[in-house]
């Protein structure tokens, strides 16, 4: 019979921040894995684009030296997977730099295991070819032009290469975009625990306490894994598992909360116990894992689609607040016809909270209800000078649009920021979101390195 294998899942991203004392308790415990998963899609295509973290540097290391230091010091393996927010090579590279600082400082000494999930613009345009590429989530089919354009372009890295890391004995394992359950269970698959079960378990605890009552991303939980089921416990005793909250979790970020599909297979979840333990923990079994035939993992790429500029306002007037479809569809006709001679194009957008601003035209409720509205202006045009421009006469003309049975001539918006336009930058777009089909894992390169005077 195994023993229980245990998990420390410290954060649900790196650079969210955890109380220290919650990840003292999960020390106490003596976790045989430290991991997290470090980044994600959800903050939009700009930080793969561009190459930077979404995430603040210092919050990031304070997070790295709380899980290296324990890690280094008591001898468990230390997996951050998704390095940098978006896991490409500049974000794995900002990382390491981050890791050698904090090793350098504490005076740790490490083998560390760098997998890289960038890849090669060629190798997919050659896949296209033969028919290796496949379209998700009702995205059109992928094009050369798309591969090409794209900045940086990353796969996700299933348990197999966090596998093969782990065999050479490295104490710490950095890598690139990952499947994000990969970074907790290759491990324990390693060691013959099963292999549902530790995905499933991953599935969860890479969202740290999100899953727990009150959930939170920013607090650590110990996850443990069984022969036939594993258990949850969050670190924090404002905090809770039960089995509806972890339940509840199989909806989050998922189009089918039944069938969960990965690098290689899928989590079948149609049979799952949900069990509460005394103490505020839950026990979780019944999960299975079902190879698919072929092996596929998710490519990422984005491209540079515009530059972009913004004006934020707030609208007060009861009688502009019933007009404001009309209102923003006339001022665009409005600015479009001011810079027509001047051939100043681009695309115009509002975006009104309190109407429909976080659902666009999926907002069933589409009626402004509330006594004020706050308007965002975004132009995206090929050149910043001319998203400037576009966002600066749209913003002037609805400040002074006279719609009809209007009193006030002072103006109708309320610019709360001066300057009011506000210049994003560079704007990315998702051009690469597909699936490759791969016949081993030669894709993902694997690198040793050691950190401080390692010695043998």
């Amino acid at each position: 019979m195994k023993k229980p294998f245990k998990i420390l899942s410290p954060t649900a991203i790196l650079g969210y921040g955890f109380p220290a004392e919650s990840f003292e308790r999960g020390m106490a415990q003596h976790p045989d894995l430290i991991a997290v998963d470090a980044g994600s899609s959800d903050p939009g295509p700009y930080y793969l684009g561009v190459g930077k973290s979404f995430t603040d540097r210092n919050a990031v290391k304070r997070d790295l030296r709380f899980m290296l230091t324990a890690g280094v010091r008591n001898r468990i393996p230390v997996v951050v997977g998704t390095a940098g927010g978006s896991g490409a090579k500049p974000h794995v590279e900002w990382c390491i730099k981050i890791i050698e600082e904090i090793a350098a400082e504490e005076k740790l000494n490490f083998k560390m295991a760098v997998i890289w999930s960038d890849v090669d613009k060629d190798l997919v345009v050659k896949a296209i070819g033969e028919g290796r590429i496949d379209s998700c989530f009702g995205l059109p089919e992928l094009t050369e032009e798309a591969v090409r354009e794209s900045t940086n372009l990353v796969a996700q890295i299933g348990v197999e290469p966090y596998i093969e890391a782990l065999k050479s004995g490295c104490q710490v394992i950095l890598a690139g975009r990952s499947y994000d359950p990969a970074v907790f269970a290759a491990l324990p698959i390693s060691l013959g625990y099963d292999e549902a079960l530790a995905i499933h378990l991953g599935k969860i605890v890479e969202c740290a306490a999100i899953a727990a009552t009150p959930g939170s991303g920013a607090d650590c939980v110990l996850g443990t894994l069984y022969e036939d089921c594993f258990e949850l416990q969050a670190l924090n005793p404002i905090r809770k598992f039960t089995a509806e909250s972890t339940a509840a979790h199989s909806l989050y970020e998922k189009s089918d909360p039944y069938h969960l599909p990965g690098p290689g297979g899928t989590l079948d979840l149609s049979e799952v116990k949900f069990e509460a333990l005394p103490e505020g923990r839950v026990r979780v079994s019944g999960s299975k894992h079902v190879p698919t035939p072929k092996y596929w993992v998710k490519l990422e790429g984005a491209r540079p689609c515009g530059f972009r500029t913004i004006a934020v306002a707030g609208v007060r007037d009861p009688l502009m607040i019933s007009k404001i479809d009309d209102i923003v569809a006339a001022v665009e006709k409005q600015v479009r016809a001011i810079l027509a001679r001047e051939k100043v194009d681009g695309k115009i957008f509002f975006h009104i909270y309190g109407k429909n601003g976080v659902m666009g035209d999926l907002e069933p409720d589409n009626v402004a209800q509330g006594h004020e509205l706050c308007v965002v202006i975004e132009a995206l045009a090929e050149t910043q000078e001319q998203a400037d421009s576009i966002c600066s006469v749209t913003r002037s003309t609805m400040l002074h649009y006279g719609y009809e049975g209007r009193i006030a001539t002072a103006g109708n918006l309320a610019l709360p920021f001066s300057p009011s336009d506000i210049r994003v930058g560079q704007a990315f777009g998702f051009g690469v979101y597909h699936l490759l089909r791969i016949d081993d894992q030669s894709l993902f390169k694997i690198e040793y390195r050691n950190i401080g005077e390692v010695t043998k």
